[in-house]
């Protein structure tokens, strides 16, 4: 597919991708055919509509998946959305195993990507719940104040993936524990990673 809103970058992405390269480029055509614009976001290919994301590509060990950034507003008449963790709000996947599965389900896709869109023209936004039982823990801090680049890492990661990674550092008991957890992630923050990326 020749296409202007094609993004090099992405070209990079897949020819890099050492799992899922035929899934993501068959995504990516349904993706552009909905006339988003591509870019490169979170280290993953990302379609936006007025400067505003609507869907990311990317991929796990077991899954690829088309990530709908306000996923928890559209309509879902297929049952196709899963909330990745219970405590993403507003984002939603589509995963997939292989490319046939992606092709069956292309008149599908496009539907929720329209949807999507006409989400965004709507204006409409999640409402977030404020969990005010998140405690930042003291261990991630001190090793902040030991890396800054690892604060840095961790400051760019998306809000989901710094709440994910708190909540798991704080529930330990012990502070040992904790320590332990953190140093376990730090090269997986420094890698732009979430938790269970």
């Amino acid at each position: 597919m020749t296409n202007n809103r094609m993004n090099p970058k992405v070209d990079e992405f897949i020819s890099q991708a050492k799992k899922w390269r035929e899934e993501f480029e068959t995504l990516r055509d349904i993706v552009l055919a909905c006339e988003l614009i591509e870019e490169i976001k979170w280290k993953h290919p990302c379609y936006m509509f007025d400067n505003k994301n609507i869907v990311l590509i990317h991929g796990f060990k077991d899954y690829c998946a088309l990530l709908f950034h306000k996923g928890a507003l559209l309509k879902n008449s297929h049952g196709i959305l899963i909330q990745q963790t219970e405590n993403v709000q507003a984002a939603r996947q589509i995963r997939f195993t292989n490319v046939r599965e992606i092709v069956e389900m292309e008149a599908i896709l496009k539907d929720y990507i329209l949807e999507a869109i006409e989400v965004e023209k709507a204006g409409l936004e999640v409402n977030y719940k404020q969990n005010t039982e998140i405690i930042f823990p003291e261990e991630l801090q001190n090793k902040f104040n030991e890396f800054p680049a690892l604060e840095t890492a961790f400051e760019a990661l998306t809000p989901g993936r710094q709440r994910t990674y708190i909540l798991y550092f704080s529930q330990p008991k012990q502070s040992k524990t904790r320590v332990a957890r953190v140093e376990k992630y730090i090269q997986q923050i420094l890698d732009g990673k979430g938790l269970n990326d």
